[in-house]
């Protein structure tokens, strides 16, 4: 005989047992953009319109380097999360998955290629 009832037996799960998880981490990725970006566009900004030799010094230096980094995988961590929960939301079957599967490659492909790029302009 079970004595759990239906509300203890659904507790913490949501509809896709994951609900809180993805609020979770969107809000925490979302606290980190809000103190994120107005560093990378103050650092940015610094050196917007300046020749490529000035862009690579000041991006050989840790602080813009890192903050353009974390900037980059936060911004894409947040944009796949976002993204997968909206297709949740709307698509279903096969869709669903072959959509979420590209959107997540699409986010790590251009954290890769963004980190690649900034790896190579620090050396």
């Amino acid at each position: 005989m079970r004595y759990m009832t239906d509300r203890k037996r659904a507790a913490g799960l949501g509809s896709a047992k994951s609900g809180t998880e993805h609020y979770w981490h969107m809000q925490v990725s979302a606290a980190g953009l809000a103190i994120l970006v107005p560093l990378f566009i103050f650092t940015f900004g610094c050196i917007l319109g300046a020749p490529h030799e000035e862009v690579v010094a000041y991006y050989s230096r840790p602080f813009p380097a890192i903050v353009a980094a974390l900037t980059l995988v936060v911004g894409l961590t947040h944009f796949k999360n976002g993204a997968q929960v909206m297709i949740e939301d709307y698509a279903h079957g096969f869709t669903r998955k072959a959509l979420i599967v590209g959107t997540v490659c699409l986010s790590y492909a251009l954290m890769a290629t963004g980190l690649f790029a900034l790896i190579r302009l620090a050396l």
